[in-house]
């Protein structure tokens, strides 16, 4: 485990890991049809996949050191020392350890980071020459080389942000990895083209890749079915079996560690209260919905860690389905007559269907929910402003760390707990004392508690895991996710 985590943790800092390959000449544009458009190509202020799996080949994370050509750790556990290789960014200027050191400085200070918290643990980062890039923790940190897997730490131009300021930056980063950002229409399309800055360019067959926003689900199927588009991800759980029959498509079902759950705003009104989320909890079928939304693809969650991934508690709480025990809690709560607005992703197949059946089986608790369907590129800004009340989103691990997810979702000030405001001092504290607890057994009873209380606080509704399911047309090889979301556009092909 250790040394995945090693592995992973040089990927994202020095921009410009990989896995073997065979090469061959680029060849096309991939195009690949998604709901969203993009949010922004400044790495530190976003938490969303459709942003953070654009940046994965925009700033180059990998799998397996290849940048950094070597590493050290000093006894104490303290300080990380880095060996980088020669490489570039996209506008030809060296990649260096200042770069490095810069972006990981940036990450930790700038007021506009969501993910701050998860590295103050850093005490300094260093460029010691060019090629060397030396850290000193804090303290001691079982997690820190996982967290530098994380695509929101990728290495960015210190010289570009500092010239170009970070608004144009975010608009058209200068870029490490496989593909530089040529154009970016709003609404419409991220226009990528091959960088023939990458370290290794040779390897990418692929001219571009174009990611083009088409929110309706059923209209992006039927677009690659007519060969509108190459590719496309997020395929609704209903048209699985149906797409699988067509010979000019292949449905690609990979394990992920996807998990859907409702948000909960913790300051509006009723919901403040333990009691009245634990009804919402009890009132909620997620069987029925694993049944009817899933076509059994999913499972029924029981925990903020995925099945399977590090430290999960199999045996955690899981409410049954009691809607007069829901009533019970609301009315001795004083919250009998509770109205929420429900947000909604239009053109989502799923979060609709499961928002109507949420809404129904809420219903038989004596709670109304009123569904509000937004722009799935208007949904994320809403929840962040706190204008819902209760909203289905999903979570992809970044990392393998159970680290990532624990602090962005329970002890994370800067983002509001994943934008719940939920507080809970205790959880906090349990969540900074993980990070730093270097005994794999008390780290996992750690986390085994942490999993138990933010089940008893009802932090957000748990409802079910399930794969990533993409489609592509037989023309295309290699496209694929890994369990944390990442597409390895560098080897796909388009024939």
């Amino acid at each position: 485990m250790t040394n995945r985590w090693k592995s992973i943790g040089l990927a994202a800092l020095l921009a410009g890991l990989t896995l073997s390959a065979s090469y061959a000449e680029a060849a096309g544009v991939l195009t690949i049809g998604r709901r969203e458009d993009s949010t922004t190509f400044d790495p530190i202020k976003t938490a969303q996949n459709i942003d953070n799996w654009v940046f994965s080949n925009v700033y180059g994370t990998k799998l397996e050191p290849g940048l950094a050509e070597s590493w050290t750790v000093s006894d104490d556990g303290l300080t990380y020392t880095f060996k980088i290789r020669d490489a570039k960014f996209s506008d030809g200027s060296p990649l260096t350890a200042e770069d490095a050191a810069y972006s990981l400085l940036r990450i930790r200070d700038d007021a506009a980071s969501l993910w701050s918290d998860s590295y103050k643990v850093i005490d300094t980062a260093v460029a010691t020459d060019a090629h060397t890039l030396t850290i000193k923790l804090k303290n001691q940190s079982a997690p820190f080389l996982s967290t530098l897997a994380l695509p929101n730490a990728s290495v960015i131009s210190k010289k570009g942000m500092e010239s170009l300021g970070a608004d144009a930056y975010g608009e058209k980063p200068i870029a490490s990895g496989a593909f530089v950002v040529e154009e970016w229409r709003r609404g419409d399309r991220v226009i990528l083209k091959k960088n023939p800055n990458f370290w290794q360019a040779d390897r990418v067959k692929l001219d571009g890749v174009e990611w083009i926003s088409v929110p309706d689900d059923n209209t992006r199927m039927l677009n690659v079915q007519a060969g509108e588009l190459d590719t496309a991800i997020f395929v609704p759980f209903s048209r699985v079996e149906e797409l699988k029959k067509d010979p000019n498509l292949n449905v690609d079902i990979d394990a992920s560690t996807r998990e859907d759950h409702l948000l909960i705003n913790h300051a509006h009104g009723a919901l403040g209260k333990k009691e009245v989320r634990q009804a919402l909890d009890l009132a909620i079928d997620k069987k029925a919905i694993v049944d009817t939304v899933t076509f059994g693809q999913g499972t029924v969650a029981n925990s903020y860690i995925p099945k399977g991934a590090l430290y999960y508690y199999a045996d955690n709480l899981q409410r049954p389905y009691d809607p007069e025990k829901a009533k019970e809690l609301l009315a001795a709560a004083g919250a009998s007559d509770l109205t929420l607005n429900y947000l909604v992703r239009a053109g989502d197949e799923v979060d609709e269907q499961t928002a109507v059946l949420v809404q129904q089986q809420l219903q038989k608790a004596g709670i109304t929910a009123n569904l509000q369907k937004v722009d799935p590129s208007q949904e994320w800004d809403m929840i962040v402003a706190g204008d819902y009340d209760v909203s289905v989103n999903y979570w992809t691990n970044d990392i393998l760390d159970p680290d990532q997810k624990t602090t962005f979702v329970l002890g994370h000030d800067s983002n509001n707990n994943y934008s719940t405001n939920y507080k809970n001092e205790a959880v906090k504290e349990l969540v900074a004392k993980a990070r730093l607890e270097l005994d794999p057994k008390k780290r996992e009873q750690m986390y085994v508690d942490l999993q138990k209380m933010a089940k008893d606080d009802v932090n957000w509704i748990d409802l079910y895991y399930s794969p990533y399911i993409n489609v592509s047309r037989k023309n295309i090889e290699n496209f694929y996710q890994n369990p944390l979301g990442r597409f390895f556009l560098e080897d796909t092909v388009k024939n």
